[in-house]
């Protein structure tokens, strides 16, 4: 009799124990959460007849550069919020983008860039705008978030307070690109032709070059970060979409990151960056869907066919990229270890960039 109580008593304790020790439905740890980086490199008019093999490449390579640097900060256990600093970083430092080292000229002849980032979990964000000399705006904005209680500094105040942070400068042949300068004459030559008012020109449908990354962590967090020179002949201090938190950049763990490249009039009006959260938030719709109808619809009643673009990650690892061009240079890497890269709106296929020891 003894004997059939204590087992009575017994296997209860073992079950109990299992259940401790071994838990059969716990949720993930962080360390077994997905890590998620997306980026991209400006939306804009991409032919291919004018696009060179070499052109081509030296894209994918700086799309891959960039992926790689942001995913090893999340491989390391980094935050969301470094990744798409680093992700961004290397960009700036590209001439082929619209940002940092390649950043557009003003009618004037200088480099005037914007940029901002924000963190998904505590809806933080920094943001600099009009400023010059800065190597790394982005760094610029990440300061802002971290060390003042504010959200956006422009222009000699930001210089100054960047400065103070120890940032990095260059001098303006550091930013100088034929390229970039060959565009600003070919855009003051059209509007001297049409004799027009620089406000009364139509807007270019040419490739824009505007930067940015949304990252998720291994803890969950999301975060987005946008970086941009602007636009070309731009005038009396103009500031675009990309520094403005809601327009241009956004990110709250409770629905997506974003970050977004077009015509930032637009973006800034219909506060568009913001927009995808609030359809999956209060229409509950999926990320896809949501940036889709942001870019494809209501971009497009605002004025904005075939001018812009977006690329959003939600708090499940879901993406999308997005645009109403015929391209935009973008990217993203996850678990596979592999960077996806595509230029063109129509590619249906990656091009597969192996992490390390990749095959060009």
């Amino acid at each position: 009799m003894s004997n059939v109580v204590s087992h009575t008593y017994l296997v209860p304790l073992v079950i109990a124990f299992v259940a401790i020790v071994i838990p059969t439905n716990s949720p993930r740890s962080a360390d077994s959460r997905e890590i998620v980086l997306v980026i991209h490199g400006g939306a804009g008019t991409m032919r291919r007849e004018s696009m060179t093999p070499e052109r081509s490449h030296a894209y994918h390579r700086a799309l891959t550069e960039s992926l790689e640097a942001g995913y090893r900060v999340l491989q390391e256990g980094g935050s969301s919020v470094d990744a798409v600093e680093a992700a961004v970083c290397v960009m700036e430092d590209s001439p082929l983008f619209n940002a940092g080292r390649g950043a557009v000229f003003t009618s004037q002849g200088h480099n005037e860039m914007d940029a901002s980032i924000m963190d998904g979990r505590t809806l933080k964000a920094g943001a600099v705008a009009s400023v010059t000399g800065v190597k790394n705006p982005v760094r610029a904005a990440r300061r802002v978030m971290d060390q003042t209680s504010h959200v956006m500094l422009v222009g000699a105040g930001a210089e100054q307070f960047a400065r103070e942070q120890g940032l990095e400068f260059a001098d303006s042949a550091y930013f100088f690109t034929q390229e970039r300068w060959a565009e600003l004459q070919r855009t003051q030559e059209e509007e001297r032709a049409k004799k027009k008012e620089y406000g009364s020109l139509a807007f270019p449908h040419t490739h824009l070059g505007t930067v940015g990354a949304v990252a998720l962590d291994r803890n969950g967090n999301l975060a987005a970060a946008t970086s941009t020179g602007g636009l070309t002949n731009k005038r009396w201090g103009r500031v675009g979409d990309s520094p403005i938190i809601g327009a241009g950049t956004y990110a709250d763990n409770a629905t997506c990151a974003v970050s977004g490249t077009g015509r930032g009039e637009l973006f800034i009006r219909g506060a568009l960056a913001h927009e995808v959260s609030v359809l999956m938030k209060y229409e509950g719709l999926s990320v896809e869907d949501a940036t889709r109808r942001v870019i494809q619809d209501e971009l497009v009643q605002l004025g904005g066919g075939e001018t812009g673009g977006m690329i959003a990650l939600d708090h499940d690892g879901r993406i999308a990229m997005e645009c109403n061009t015929t391209g935009m240079y973008r990217g993203y890497m996850r678990a596979d270890g592999v960077a996806h890269t595509f230029i063109y709106r129509d590619e249906a296929e990656p091009t597969r960039r192996e992490a390390h020891g990749r095959s060009e």
